[in-house]
């Protein structure tokens, strides 16, 4: 008899890791949708309601939260609805996957750490968020570890991609609205593609569909981030000179760097927030190229 079909029930449909996360999913078993936006069946996220409603009526294998709230200076004044999406629904979704013997796959950021460090922080590195997002991701992520389900989280950085509200997406518009941009070169990451987070996601996921005891025996919080580092500054030049190159029509003709006092936020920023992803190649076998490498292929796929 043939093995019945896994149910992945993906969150956060729309997003820009939800939206790749359908297509790197379709061969592991049947995927249901579900966002704000959704027909037939309906979540919100601050509303735990309609998560326990939600998830015991699909009844899934996996539960993937690719949804959270994610306007980070925004979330300075709206501290209690960034808490309820990136804080408690974590951990209802860890409770409602527990109970009918799921697995949660819920995704973090870097905005964990306080930027303080010198070289890439591991899973285990002292978390000291800055701003109000970064202090809700830590708490989705310390109530889903306090479920004690079967759970793995995925910290991640600089998330972007050809659609939805990301830096890239952004560059490329200033691009053709203004002549100089101004970008801060003080603050230390690694942009990672939306598609590879979901790639990723789906290779890991492919391995505990074969090798059931997998999660339980590999469950817990792994870093998953593009390899290299780089600076915003370095980042919007490099988009701008790869639209240089292709000959499309821009206004932009230099990015000049600035510190991140010279471009205050509400909310501030780790002013380093490189991610070690050595456990998630040790355990999974799963390794992101270079960011510089890969931002090639982004824009050309847009192109």
């Amino acid at each position: 008899m043939a093995a019945k079909k896994k149910r992945i029930l993906i969150i956060g449909d729309q997003g820009q890791v939800g939206w790749e996360l359908q297509r790197a999913m379709t061969t592991l078993g049947d995927v249901i949708t579900i966002g704000r936006r959704t027909k037939s069946l309906t979540i919100d996220l601050a509303d735990p309601g309609t998560i326990r409603k939600a998830v015991r009526e699909i009844k899934p294998d996996w539960i993937i939260n690719a949804a959270a709230y994610t306007a980070v200076d925004k979330a300075e004044e709206e501290h209690e609805l960034a808490m309820a999406v990136n804080g408690t629904a974590p951990g209802v979704l860890a409770e409602e996957a527990k109970a009918m013997k799921a697995t949660l796959i819920h995704y973090s950021t870097d905005y964990v750490f306080d930027g303080k460090a010198t070289e890439p922080y591991k899973e285990e590195s002292p978390t000291n968020p800055l701003s109000v997002y970064g202090k809700t991701k830590l708490a989705g992520e310390k109530a889903v570890e306090a479920v004690d389900g079967r759970y793995l989280i995925f910290r991640t950085s600089w998330v972007y991609g050809n659609r939805g509200h990301n830096f890239l997406m952004t560059i490329r518009r200033l691009a053709q609205e203004r002549e100089e941009l101004k970008i801060v070169d003080d603050q230390y990451g690694a942009p990672t593609w939306c598609r590879h987070i979901a790639e990723a996601t789906g290779q890991i996921v492919a391995q505990c569909v074969v090798d059931s005891d997998l999660v339980d025996e590999k469950r817990g919080l792994y870093h998953l981030s593009s390899d290299g580092m780089t600076t915003w500054y370095v980042f919007s030049r490099s988009i701008f000179e790869l639209m240089r190159e292709a000959d499309e029509k821009i206004l932009l003709q230099s990015v000049k760097p600035i510190t991140t006092e010279e471009y205050p936020l509400p909310a501030p920023r780790p002013g380093y927030s490189g991610l070690d992803n050595a456990k998630l190649r040790h355990h999974f076998g799963v390794v992101l190229p270079d960011w510089e490498l890969v931002l090639d292929q982004v824009m050309e796929e847009q192109r």
